[in-house]
Protein backbone atom coordinates (compact mmCIF):
# COMPACT_ATOMS: atom_id res chain seq x y z
CA UNK A 1 0.00 0.00 0.00
CA UNK A 2 3.07 1.83 0.90
CA UNK A 3 4.41 1.62 -2.26
CA UNK A 4 1.67 2.55 -4.29
CA UNK A 5 1.00 5.51 -2.65
CA UNK A 6 4.27 6.65 -3.19
CA UNK A 7 4.06 6.20 -7.45
CA UNK A 8 0.79 7.32 -7.09
CA UNK A 9 2.61 10.59 -5.72
CA UNK A 10 5.51 10.65 -7.72
CA UNK A 11 2.62 10.31 -10.62
CA UNK A 12 0.90 13.30 -9.61
CA UNK A 13 3.91 15.60 -8.55
CA UNK A 14 5.55 14.60 -12.30
CA UNK A 15 2.16 15.48 -14.16
CA UNK A 16 2.30 12.07 -15.74
CA UNK A 17 -1.15 11.32 -14.23
CA UNK A 18 -3.76 10.77 -17.12
CA UNK A 19 -1.02 10.31 -19.39
CA UNK A 20 0.22 6.55 -18.31
CA UNK A 21 -2.35 3.50 -18.24
CA UNK A 22 -1.45 2.21 -15.12
CA UNK A 23 0.17 -0.91 -15.36
CA UNK A 24 2.32 0.09 -18.05
CA UNK A 25 5.55 -1.39 -17.42
CA UNK A 26 7.45 1.20 -19.98
CA UNK A 27 6.28 4.59 -19.10
CA UNK A 28 8.71 6.10 -20.65
CA UNK A 29 8.62 4.18 -24.19
CA UNK A 30 4.64 4.68 -23.73
CA UNK A 31 4.49 8.47 -23.53
CA UNK A 32 7.68 8.66 -26.42
CA UNK A 33 5.42 6.75 -28.76
CA UNK A 34 2.84 9.19 -28.22
CA UNK A 35 4.72 12.43 -28.60
CA UNK A 36 6.02 10.81 -31.96
CA UNK A 37 2.77 9.96 -33.23
CA UNK A 38 1.00 13.42 -31.94
CA UNK A 39 3.81 15.47 -33.45
CA UNK A 40 3.41 13.24 -36.69
CA UNK A 41 -0.43 14.24 -36.82
CA UNK A 42 0.69 18.25 -35.72
CA UNK A 43 -0.46 17.92 -32.99
CA UNK A 44 2.33 20.13 -31.32
CA UNK A 45 0.97 21.12 -27.93
CA UNK A 46 0.01 17.31 -27.48
CA UNK A 47 3.07 16.40 -28.44
CA UNK A 48 5.37 19.09 -26.48
CA UNK A 49 2.98 17.77 -23.24
CA UNK A 50 4.18 13.90 -24.02
CA UNK A 51 7.97 14.47 -24.89
CA UNK A 52 8.26 17.10 -21.71
CA UNK A 53 7.12 14.05 -19.23
CA UNK A 54 10.05 11.93 -20.65
CA UNK A 55 12.30 14.72 -20.42
CA UNK A 56 11.51 16.02 -16.69
CA UNK A 57 10.48 12.70 -15.10
CA UNK A 58 12.48 10.02 -16.72
CA UNK A 59 15.99 11.33 -16.25
CA UNK A 60 18.37 8.31 -16.91
CA UNK A 61 15.75 7.07 -19.82
CA UNK A 62 16.91 6.41 -23.00
CA UNK A 63 14.27 8.28 -24.56
CA UNK A 64 15.11 11.49 -23.03
CA UNK A 65 17.97 12.76 -25.80
CA UNK A 66 15.26 12.11 -28.77
CA UNK A 67 12.45 13.71 -26.34
CA UNK A 68 14.35 16.35 -26.26
CA UNK A 69 14.88 16.86 -29.95
CA UNK A 70 11.03 16.22 -30.29
CA UNK A 71 10.42 19.15 -28.02
CA UNK A 72 12.27 21.46 -30.34
CA UNK A 73 10.66 19.84 -33.47
CA UNK A 74 7.26 20.75 -32.00
CA UNK A 75 8.27 24.26 -31.66
CA UNK A 76 9.75 24.49 -34.93
CA UNK A 77 6.18 23.44 -36.43
CA UNK A 78 4.25 26.24 -34.78
CA UNK A 79 6.69 28.61 -36.69
CA UNK A 80 5.72 31.79 -34.71
CA UNK A 81 8.65 34.06 -34.30
CA UNK A 82 8.23 33.08 -30.32
CA UNK A 83 8.27 29.41 -30.45
CA UNK A 84 11.33 29.43 -33.25
CA UNK A 85 13.34 31.60 -30.17
CA UNK A 86 11.90 28.29 -28.13
CA UNK A 87 13.11 25.68 -30.50
CA UNK A 88 16.44 27.06 -30.85
CA UNK A 89 16.84 27.05 -26.59
CA UNK A 90 15.97 23.10 -27.04
CA UNK A 91 18.57 22.63 -29.50
CA UNK A 92 20.90 24.42 -28.13
CA UNK A 93 20.62 22.39 -24.71
CA UNK A 94 20.78 18.63 -26.31
CA UNK A 95 23.85 20.13 -28.12
CA UNK A 96 25.24 20.92 -24.74
CA UNK A 97 23.47 18.16 -22.78
CA UNK A 98 24.52 15.54 -25.54
CA UNK A 99 27.41 16.18 -27.63
CA UNK A 100 28.40 13.08 -28.56
CA UNK A 101 25.18 11.97 -28.95
CA UNK A 102 24.06 10.04 -32.64
CA UNK A 103 21.44 12.99 -33.39
CA UNK A 104 23.68 16.01 -32.14
CA UNK A 105 23.85 16.34 -36.37
CA UNK A 106 20.25 16.64 -36.31
CA UNK A 107 19.93 18.97 -33.74
CA UNK A 108 22.73 21.46 -34.97
CA UNK A 109 20.57 21.27 -38.35
CA UNK A 110 17.57 22.38 -36.73
CA UNK A 111 19.28 24.64 -34.76
CA UNK A 112 20.86 26.54 -37.82
CA UNK A 113 16.87 25.77 -39.78
CA UNK A 114 15.46 27.89 -36.75
CA UNK A 115 17.43 30.55 -37.64
CA UNK A 116 17.05 30.35 -41.66
CA UNK A 117 13.34 29.91 -40.90
CA UNK A 118 13.72 33.74 -39.62
CA UNK A 119 15.65 35.01 -41.68
CA UNK A 120 14.40 38.57 -43.64
CA UNK A 121 14.14 40.62 -46.88
CA UNK A 122 17.42 41.75 -48.36
CA UNK A 123 16.11 44.73 -47.43
CA UNK A 124 15.59 44.05 -43.82
CA UNK A 125 18.29 43.61 -40.99
CA UNK A 126 20.41 40.39 -41.62
CA UNK A 127 20.91 39.13 -37.64
CA UNK A 128 19.24 35.98 -38.20
CA UNK A 129 20.54 35.23 -41.87
CA UNK A 130 24.33 35.59 -40.26
CA UNK A 131 23.33 33.11 -37.21
CA UNK A 132 22.16 30.68 -40.24
CA UNK A 133 24.88 31.37 -42.09
CA UNK A 134 27.47 30.35 -38.17
CA UNK A 135 25.05 27.32 -37.26
CA UNK A 136 25.33 25.87 -41.00
CA UNK A 137 29.33 26.77 -41.22
CA UNK A 138 29.10 24.80 -37.53
CA UNK A 139 27.63 21.91 -39.00
CA UNK A 140 29.96 21.93 -42.22
CA UNK A 141 32.83 21.65 -39.81
CA UNK A 142 31.43 19.02 -37.39
CA UNK A 143 29.49 16.71 -39.02
CA UNK A 144 31.27 16.51 -42.61
CA UNK A 145 29.97 12.56 -42.96
CA UNK A 146 26.49 13.45 -42.44
CA UNK A 147 23.57 12.66 -44.26
CA UNK A 148 22.20 15.77 -43.62
CA UNK A 149 25.44 17.39 -46.02
CA UNK A 150 23.31 18.19 -48.88
CA UNK A 151 20.27 20.05 -47.48
CA UNK A 152 22.45 21.58 -45.34
CA UNK A 153 25.07 22.60 -48.00
CA UNK A 154 22.10 24.12 -50.30
CA UNK A 155 20.73 26.15 -47.17
CA UNK A 156 24.11 27.65 -46.58
CA UNK A 157 23.95 28.92 -50.15
CA UNK A 158 20.40 30.03 -49.99
CA UNK A 159 21.26 32.34 -46.64
CA UNK A 160 24.97 33.36 -48.00
CA UNK A 161 23.33 35.05 -51.17
CA UNK A 162 20.30 36.39 -49.23
CA UNK A 163 23.34 38.29 -47.32
CA UNK A 164 24.71 38.92 -50.51
CA UNK A 165 21.57 40.23 -51.99
CA UNK A 166 21.50 43.19 -49.22
CA UNK A 167 25.00 44.06 -49.83
CA UNK A 168 24.33 43.70 -53.65
CA UNK A 169 21.42 46.40 -53.14
CA UNK A 170 23.30 48.49 -50.72
CA UNK A 171 25.59 48.64 -53.76
CA UNK A 172 23.45 49.11 -57.08
CA UNK A 173 21.39 51.90 -54.48
CA UNK A 174 24.87 53.85 -54.46
CA UNK A 175 25.19 53.00 -58.04
CA UNK A 176 22.14 54.86 -59.39
CA UNK A 177 22.67 57.52 -56.90
CA UNK A 178 25.86 57.63 -59.04
CA UNK A 179 28.14 57.43 -56.08
CA UNK A 180 30.86 55.06 -57.77
CA UNK A 181 32.93 55.19 -54.80
CA UNK A 182 30.50 53.80 -52.40
CA UNK A 183 29.26 51.15 -54.81
CA UNK A 184 32.93 50.00 -55.45
CA UNK A 185 33.52 49.60 -51.67
CA UNK A 186 30.23 47.84 -50.99
CA UNK A 187 30.66 45.44 -54.57
CA UNK A 188 33.87 45.08 -53.73
CA UNK A 189 33.21 43.74 -50.21
CA UNK A 190 30.58 41.61 -51.26
CA UNK A 191 33.50 39.52 -53.53
CA UNK A 192 35.71 39.39 -50.94
CA UNK A 193 32.82 37.94 -48.34
CA UNK A 194 31.26 35.31 -50.93
CA UNK A 195 33.43 34.86 -54.10
CA UNK A 196 30.55 32.23 -54.40
CA UNK A 197 27.66 34.64 -54.67
CA UNK A 198 25.35 33.41 -57.38
CA UNK A 199 24.28 36.70 -58.54
CA UNK A 200 27.85 37.48 -58.48
CA UNK A 201 27.54 38.40 -62.65
CA UNK A 202 25.46 41.73 -61.46
CA UNK A 203 28.29 42.56 -59.26
CA UNK A 204 30.66 42.21 -61.74
CA UNK A 205 29.11 44.74 -64.14
CA UNK A 206 27.93 47.34 -61.87
CA UNK A 207 31.38 46.90 -60.29
CA UNK A 208 33.32 47.15 -63.49
CA UNK A 209 30.97 49.92 -64.82
CA UNK A 210 31.49 52.21 -61.54
CA UNK A 211 35.04 51.46 -62.38
CA UNK A 212 34.53 52.94 -65.69
CA UNK A 213 32.89 56.02 -64.36
CA UNK A 214 35.89 57.01 -62.09
CA UNK A 215 38.22 56.55 -64.90
CA UNK A 216 39.98 53.59 -63.90
CA UNK A 217 39.50 51.41 -66.81
CA UNK A 218 42.40 48.63 -65.99
CA UNK A 219 40.72 48.04 -62.82
CA UNK A 220 37.01 47.10 -64.79
CA UNK A 221 38.50 44.87 -67.27
CA UNK A 222 39.20 42.04 -64.74
CA UNK A 223 35.39 42.03 -64.02
CA UNK A 224 34.35 42.00 -67.30
CA UNK A 225 36.49 39.26 -67.83
CA UNK A 226 35.27 37.63 -65.19
CA UNK A 227 31.77 38.06 -66.12
CA UNK A 228 32.40 36.96 -69.86
CA UNK A 229 33.79 33.84 -68.60
CA UNK A 230 31.79 32.40 -66.19
CA UNK A 231 28.17 33.21 -67.51
CA UNK A 232 26.82 32.02 -70.83
CA UNK A 233 23.67 33.08 -69.92
CA UNK A 234 23.67 36.44 -67.94
CA UNK A 235 21.48 39.21 -69.15
CA UNK A 236 24.38 41.51 -68.32
CA UNK A 237 26.45 39.47 -70.96
CA UNK A 238 25.98 41.54 -73.65
CA UNK A 239 26.45 44.91 -72.38
CA UNK A 240 29.44 43.70 -70.64
CA UNK A 241 30.73 42.46 -73.72
CA UNK A 242 30.62 45.40 -75.42
CA UNK A 243 32.44 47.54 -73.32
CA UNK A 244 35.02 44.86 -72.95
CA UNK A 245 35.44 45.08 -76.77
CA UNK A 246 35.58 49.06 -75.76
CA UNK A 247 38.01 48.62 -73.35
CA UNK A 248 40.56 46.76 -74.95
CA UNK A 249 40.43 48.78 -78.06
CA UNK A 250 41.01 51.92 -76.22
CA UNK A 251 43.98 50.03 -74.54
CA UNK A 252 45.70 49.24 -77.33
CA UNK A 253 44.71 52.43 -78.76
CA UNK A 254 47.24 54.31 -76.08
CA UNK A 255 49.81 51.99 -76.42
Amino acid sequence: MLAAALAAAVACSSGTRGLVPPGTTEPDKFLFGKGNAALSAKKWLSAREFFKQVVETYTASQYRPDAKLGIGDTYLGEGTSEALVLAINEFREFLSFYPTNARADYAQYKLAWAHYKQMRNPQRDQTETREAIKEYEIFVLRYPNSKLMPDVRTKLREARDRLGDSDYQVGYFYWRQRWYPGAIDRFRGLLKNDEAYSGRDAVYYHLADSYVKVKQDAAALPYLEKLVQEFDKSPYLPEAQKLLATLKAQAQTKQ
